[in-house]
């Protein structure tokens, strides 16, 4: 008996010393920098709660999902909801809504904070700099009800400012909010004027963190402040901009309900309905959990698909990627 059981106990032996190690020294990792996860605890819960346990209800966009039968008892209907909204002739329109304003968004909204902070970048009286980044900030504190309101205001055909000031120069009132041609135009507007500064931080932290010798040599090689911005700044940004550019893609699909919500009307809905909408109508106010929860799979679905293209792409051409 003693004799078999002695191979057993040389095989587990070294294994088991190996692995003592390794979990001590993981532990005084853990005792160093428990501050640090400690720090980070509130993070890691907020995505644990909100972003990885609901995941599980994704399931009962395969069911047709009643409240009263649950998750488990609610009876299985396979692909038979993605069905019914590829074939749905809304599908179309709602893809196209959604996937115009977020270009829209990605050529005039992505490059506006590159360009504004290169621009602050290039402020030298740093009183100056902080007064004009406060200013720019400000906006993103604002709710989109806030920021709608506004927009009312302004461009209201009765009495806005903007027609008003139209008729005072002698030309006709504009239509803005009920004309469906102005509508993804002032849907990129409200969100330039609203995130553009505050897209500005995070590439003005990677401008801080170019090596000041960089510039020095330009200097010494004659270049100004254009050709130090080219050659210098932005080839130190790059991976970042890249970075954020794969982000963004990932929310190809996500127009942002608030917003949209707030600045439809009957007049532009053919151009106003989104995703977002379409969900929030069918499946908060219809009650069709398990339809509604398909149309928000597909979404999550095309923008995972974007970004793992879009990452292969970056380093393919040399970029460190997210991942």
């Amino acid at each position: 008996m003693a004799s078999s059981l002695e191979p057993i106990t040389k095989r587990t032996t070294p294994a088991t010393k190996a692995r003592n190690p390794r979990l001590r020294h993981i532990g005084k990792l853990l005792i160093r920098d428990k501050f640090l996860y400690v720090l980070a605890l509130p993070g890691l819960l907020y995505f644990l709660i909100f972003k990885y346990v609901p995941m599980w209800g994704i399931i009962i966009s395969f069911q047709n999902y009643s409240p009263y039968q649950g998750v488990m008892a609610s009876p299985w209907v396979g692909l038979e909801h993605f069905q019914r909204f590829f074939s749905n002739p809304d599908f179309f329109m709602l893809f196209r809504n959604t996937l115009a304003i977020n270009t829209l968004s990605l050529i005039f909204f992505f490059p506006l904070p590159i360009l504004l902070s290169l621009m602050l970048n290039e402020v030298r009286q740093q009183a100056y700099r902080k007064i004009v980044q406060s200013i720019v900030y400000l906006p993103h504190f604002l709710s989109w009800v806030i920021i709608v309101g506004i927009t009312f205001i302004l461009f209201s055909t009765g009495d806005g400012a903007v027609n008003q000031m139209l008729v005072s120069l002698g030309f006709e009132k504009i239509d803005f909010l009920t004309n469906k041609h102005y509508f993804w135009a002032m849907l990129t507007a409200q969100s330039i004027w609203k995130d553009a500064g505050w897209g500005t931080i995070i590439f003005l932290a990677a401008m801080a963190g170019i090596d000041p010798q960089l510039y020095e040599a330009a200097k010494i090689d004659g270049a100004g402040r254009f050709r130090q911005m080219w050659n210098v700044t932005l080839p130190g940004i790059r991976s970042v901009i890249v970075i954020l550019l794969i982000l963004r893609m990932g929310h190809i699909m996500d127009v942002g309900f608030e917003q949209v919500f707030l600045m439809m009307n009957g007049a532009v809905s053919e151009v106003a309905d989104v995703f977002d909408t379409y969900v929030y109508r069918l499946g908060v106010k219809q009650g069709q959990f398990s339809y509604s929860t398909a149309v928000g799979l597909f979404k999550s679905m095309v923008g995972l698909i974007l970004v793992i293209g879009t990452n292969k792409l970056a380093k393919k051409f040399g970029e460190e990627g997210v991942y």
